[in-house]
């Protein structure tokens, strides 16, 4: 009975011709998905350089360490010459108007400050290089994907491009710099040289400082001997002054006296009697004057000699102010360097100090001159005072014998008195002379006190700025050890820095960089893929998806042309019936699965790593989605046809065919593991390019765990309609 109904299927499959050619016609239906789908895109890529894409240049130009740079320019003939896309160099304006009206799917447009960015890497806010990437997103998205795919490609070549650039200006620096280092260690050398020849002027400087640290305090204690000195010297010369003073005035008072004496003595004569009763008291004022006379001219020898000593004393100040003043200059012009390499501070403290020192000098000179030119004066006053005094006493001797002589006769009175006329009148003369020089004397005297005084203030601001020589020169002196110290340092850091230049200049000069060298540091990471089970092209990636696609289409469509459920005869048995309309299915099935797997491997030339098994592996899939489509139509009519097509849009969404499971919303990966072409696409998958036999037969042992599941249900739904539509029948005939 079996063959009976089969036959009979067969046979009115094969007498209909409205059976057998929409049959044969569905034979090519998963072709058509799968091999026109895989077709069209086997390999896209290999034809991008038919995408039209638009450049846009507007880059100026820089220049770089004396060179022009156009990276823009090179950047556009390089990618013309990649020949990567349909490239075409436009302006802005019909770059905008190409993307506009579709011309052009991607305009790069390179701006003017393009190489101007490349020369700004050490500034201090360097700029990026950018390139403006514009896509026509709504023209075709996945261009727009590829462009910007491609883009990232063209940044790392414009990055290895300005790498490689500065990498050439880097290791040229690094010669330049090798060179420099080797005569910075040449300079070294000499900086060493020069610090070892310091260091020696350093200890002897400051040895220098010591000795003039101890000088400026002997100096100091000197100047204060010397304020001393001047201020006694001065309220000496006041006391001079003031008795100078007193004897000039005692001198004129002589001086009108003699006068007086003269012209009485001519009287003398006349009134002899008369004097003769005084001739004993003025014997006796003769006595107290000849004693005071003695006085007067020891006073006057001893102020002669004094004077004199005082001159001599004074030149010598002269002198030794003149000798100070140049000492002094000659200090402050040996300290000029000295104080050039101390502190501001300390400089004008020192500066300041020898300004007085100078100052009180020069003050000092001023007033000894004086002094020398008044004690001059004086010591020729005293000189002619001494000699006045000397006549002064003759007069008085011959005065006092006259008196003498007049006391014991009034006879040699007469003549005494007319000696006497004659004597006074040479007394009145010495005494005029002694007036005069006394009056010289007095003004020597005031100019000496005079001098003094300023003598006095100068020695005072001697006195300060020697205090404060001896201060600052102490720490002058302290300052010249640290001095010294510092520059032992300096020789010890010259000569390290003279060996590390050397080892530095050895090393850079070991550098002799290539364009391979330019080359690695622009790029210096090269990505090998290794990766396993390589897939060649999209085609051969897409194809598990696109065959499954196909061979579930095919049974769709079967589902319309050929009757799953009516029986060519009338059933005699519900195995019978199901047997005949699966015979059918089965090798329309096999044709399918063959003719799809014949195309896609040998017309398309797909590599498969398991032919036999890739093609096993399509009638399984093929015999499986029948079932389905099988049993759907079969239990649901029409309504199975729109149950299978739900099946298949879950099964297209949730398979894993294209994007990876993990990138599909979570409520849709539910169904992966629930429908059968995840199975199908996995073996595929293993039979294409994994060759894992055993996840292959996991995943087809699922599959015709699938198929055999659909055929059971398939049978049962016609075993009850075998038994509600042909058992009475059968039982009554």
């Amino acid at each position: 009975m079996k063959k009976s109904m089969t036959w009979a299927e067969w046979k009115l499959l094969l007498r209909s011709r409205k059976l057998i050619v929409p049959l044969i016609a569905i034979l090519f239906i998963p072709v058509l998905y799968a091999g026109m789908f895989l077709w069209a895109f086997w390999n896209p890529y290999a034809n991008m350089n038919d995408l039209p894409v638009a450049i846009v240049d507007l880059d100026k130009g820089a220049e770089m360490d004396g060179e022009q740079l156009a990276l823009g320019k090179e950047l556009t003939d390089k990618l013309i010459d990649s020949k990567q896309f349909d490239f075409t160099k436009v302006s802005k304006s019909d770059a905008e108007k190409g993307l506009e009206n579709e011309d052009y799917y991607v305009v790069i447009e390179i701006p003017e400050n393009f190489s101007e960015h490349a020369t700004t890497l050490l500034d201090a806010n360097p700029e990026k290089l950018t390139i403006v990437y514009k896509p026509n997103e709504g023209f075709n998205f996945l261009s727009a994907q590829i462009g910007e795919t491609a883009m990232d490609r063209i940044r790392a070549e414009v990055n290895e491009q300005v790498a490689s650039t500065y990498a050439e200006k880097l290791f040229d620096s690094i010669t330049e710099m090798g060179n420099g280092f080797g005569e910075a260690a040449d300079g070294a050398g000499d900086l060493h040289d020069g610090a070892a020849k310091l260091l020696t002027g350093a200890d002897e400087l400051k040895g220098y400082l010591e000795t003039l640290a101890s000088s400026t305090v002997t100096l100091a204690d000197g100047s204060q001997k010397l304020a001393q000195g001047a201020n006694d010297a001065a309220k000496g010369a006041t006391e001079l002054n003031k008795g100078l003073g007193t004897l000039s005035k005692g001198s004129a008072d002589l001086l009108a006296g003699a006068q007086k004496a003269s012209a009485g003595a001519n009287g003398l004569k006349d009134g002899i009697a008369k004097y003769t009763n005084g001739v004993d008291q003025l014997t006796a004022s003769y006595d107290q004057i000849a004693q005071k006379e003695k006085e007067f001219g020891t006073a006057v020898g001893t102020l002669n000699e004094k004077s004199a000593g005082l001159n001599t004393a004074a030149s010598q100040l002269v002198k030794g102010s003149t000798n100070l003043d140049a000492g002094i200059d000659q200090l402050s012009a040996s300290l000029a360097p000295v104080l050039a390499s101390l502190p501001e501070e300390q400089q004008a403290a020192l500066n300041a100090a020898l300004s007085q020192v100078k100052q009180g000098s020069n003050e000092l000179s001023g007033g000894m001159q004086q002094l020398a030119a008044g004690t001059g004066s004086l010591s020729a006053g005293t000189a002619e005072l001494n000699g006045v005094a000397g006549q002064l006493a003759d007069a008085y001797n011959q005065a006092l014998a006259g008196l003498q002589k007049l006391n014991g006769s009034s006879a040699e009175l007469r003549e005494g008195s007319t000696a006497l006329a004659s004597g006074n009148k040479e007394l009145s003369s010495g005494i005029a002379q002694l007036a005069e020089g006394v009056t010289t004397a007095q003004k020597g005297s005031s100019d000496l006190a005079s001098g003094l005084a300023s003598l006095t203030e100068g020695t005072g601001t001697l006195k300060t700025g020697t205090d404060t020589l001896a201060s600052k020169s102490k720490e002058l002196a302290k300052g010249s050890a640290t001095l010294a110290d510092g520059i032992v340092e300096l020789d010890e850091g010259t000569l390290t820095l003279k060996e590390k230049l050397a080892e530095a200049n050895e090393t850079a000069s070991e550098v002799n960089p290539t364009d391979k060298t330019y080359g690695m540091v622009g790029a210096p990471v090269d990505v090998e893929k290794e990766g396993i089970n390589h897939v060649p092209n999209y085609g051969t990636g897409f194809a598990p998806y696109f065959l499954s696609l196909g061979l579930f289409v095919g049974a769709l469509l079967l589902s319309i042309v050929f009757p799953l459920v009516e029986p060519a005869i009338k059933p005699t048995g519900a195995f019978g019936w199901f047997a005949s309309k699966v015979s059918v299915l089965a090798i329309v099935g096999l044709l399918q699965a063959l003719i799809a797997a014949g195309v896609v491997k040998f017309a398309l030339g797909m590599e498969t790593v398991n032919t036999p098994m890739f093609i096993l592996t399509a009638i399984i899939t093929s015999y499986t989605f029948i079932a389905l489509v099988q049993m759907c139509v079969s239990i649901l009519s029409d309504a199975g046809r729109f149950v299978a097509i739900l099946v298949l849009i879950l099964q297209l969404t949730t398979s894993a065919g294209t994007f990876p499971l993990e990138l599909i919303p979570a409520p849709l990966q539910v169904f992966n593991t629930l429908l059968p072409m995840t199975y199908s696409v996995q073996a595929f998958k293993a039979a294409i390019s994994t060759g894992n036999m055993s996840f292959l037969w996991i995943n087809n042992g699922i599959l015709i765990g699938f198929m055999v599941a659909f055929l059971a249900i398939t049978f049962g739904y016609f075993a009850l309609l075998y038994k509600r539509r042909y058992s009475k029948e059968i039982v009554e005939a």
